[in-house]
C-alpha cells in the first residue's frame, strides 16, 4: 500500500531558450533505485497494527480498518482499488491483495525479520491496466526500518516504520520527456502520458486512475516543476533540476497527501 514513491517527473523554462537546440530533459531517464544511504527519504514513519483480526493503516492515503480473515473487505477513495483482502501467514508475515471490479489488481507479500527490527515488502501488479498501464506483472520490493521498541505481543509487522530503501521493475522508473517548442510531452512504460504547455496551464494525465491533470513551469533553462492532481487538488510536487554535464536528474518530490518530501537522483540512458 506504499508506493507512493518513485512516481516522480518533471518540466519547465523560458520559451526563447526552448526553441534552440536539444532541451537539456529530452531523453529516457532511470531512476534505478531509493537508498536512505543516498537519497533522502520522508521522515514521517508508516504505522500499521495487526492485532485481534484487524489489520489497520492509518497513515496510508487513503487509511485502511479491515478485517485479516482471508475475505474481500470493502475499501474506499482508493483509485485503484474498491476491496482489500488480508490474510495472516504467521506472527510476522502478511499476504494482501487488492482487487478492483472483482478483478485482482496487486499482491503484496509483508514480512518482518526475526529481530522485529525490519520489514520487508514484496509486491506485483496483476492486472497493470485496471491502473491505466500494461497488463503486468510489474514487480518491486522496499524495505523499512522499525521506530521505537519491537512489540512484546503480537504480529512483528506492527508498528512504526521509516523507509530504507526500494526497488521496483523498469515500468515504475523509467521515462521518456520531449520538449517541442513550448509544449512537454512525458511517456513511461507504465502507460502513463500527457502533453502540457510548459507556461502551467493544466493538461490531462492519461493512464493513471490515481491523477487525472498535471501542469507544468521551469525555472530557469536547468530546473523544471512538475504539479499532479487528482480531482483538482494537488497530490504531488516534482521539482526536477539537470547536472551541469545532462547526464543526472535530481529530484525533489513533495507527496502532499503525506506531507512528506524525498529526494533521489535519475540517470540519462
Amino acid at each position: 500500500m506504499k508506493k507512493l514513491f518513485v512516481v516522480a517527473l518533471l518540466m519547465l523554462l523560458l520559451m526563447p531558450v526552448l526553441a534552440t537546440a536539444q532541451n537539456p530533459f529530452d531523453g529516457t531517464w532511470k531512476f534505478d533505485k531509493f537508498d536512505r544511504s543516498t537519497s533522502q527519504v520522508p521522515t514521517k514513519p508508516d504505522v500499521y497494527l495487526l492485532e485481534s483480526g484487524v489489520y489497520e493503516c492509518k497513515t496510508c492515503v487513503p487509511p485502511f480498518n479491515v478485517k485479516a480473515d482471508g475475505t474481500d473487505q470493502k475499501v474506499t477513495e482508493d483509485p485503484y482499488s474498491d476491496t482489500l483482502i488480508v490474510k495472516v501467514i504467521d506472527d510476522h508475515n502478511v499476504e494482501s491483495t487488492s482487487k478492483k471490479g472483482g478483478k485482482i489488481v496487486e499482491t503484496e507479500k509483508t514480512s518482518g525479520s526475526s529481530d522485529g527490527k525490519t520489514l520487508t515488502v514484496n509486491w506485483t501488479i496483476i492486472s497493470g491496466e485496471l491502473r491505466g498501464g500494461p497488463p503486468g506483472p510489474q514487480t518491486g520490493t522496499y524495505t523499512e526500518r522499525r521506530v521505537g521498541k519491537v512489540p512484546a505481543s503480537g504480529n512483528l509487522v506492527s508498528g512504526s516504520w521509516h523507509l530504507e530503501k526500494t526497488d521496483a521493475s523498469a515500468a515504475h522508473v523509467t521515462w521518456t520527456f520531449k520538449v517541442n517548442g513550448d509544449e512537454l510531452n512525458m511517456t513511461n512504460l507504465s502507460g502513463q502520458s500527457y502533453t502540457a504547455k510548459l507556461d502551467g496551464t493544466e493538461a490531462p494525465f492519461k493512464g493513471d486512475p490515481g491523477v487525472t491533470s498535471v501542469s507544468v513551469k521551469m525555472h530557469g533553462k536547468d530546473t523544471m516543476e512538475e504539479t499532479r492532481k487528482r480531482d483538482g487538488k494537488i497530490i504531488f510536487i516534482f521539482t526536477n533540476t539537470v547536472s551541469a554535464d545532462g547526464k543526472t536528474l535530481k529530484i525533489v518530490v513533495e507527496d502532499k497527501l503525506q506531507g512528506t518530501t524525498a529526494k533521489g537522483e535519475a540517470q540519462k540512458q
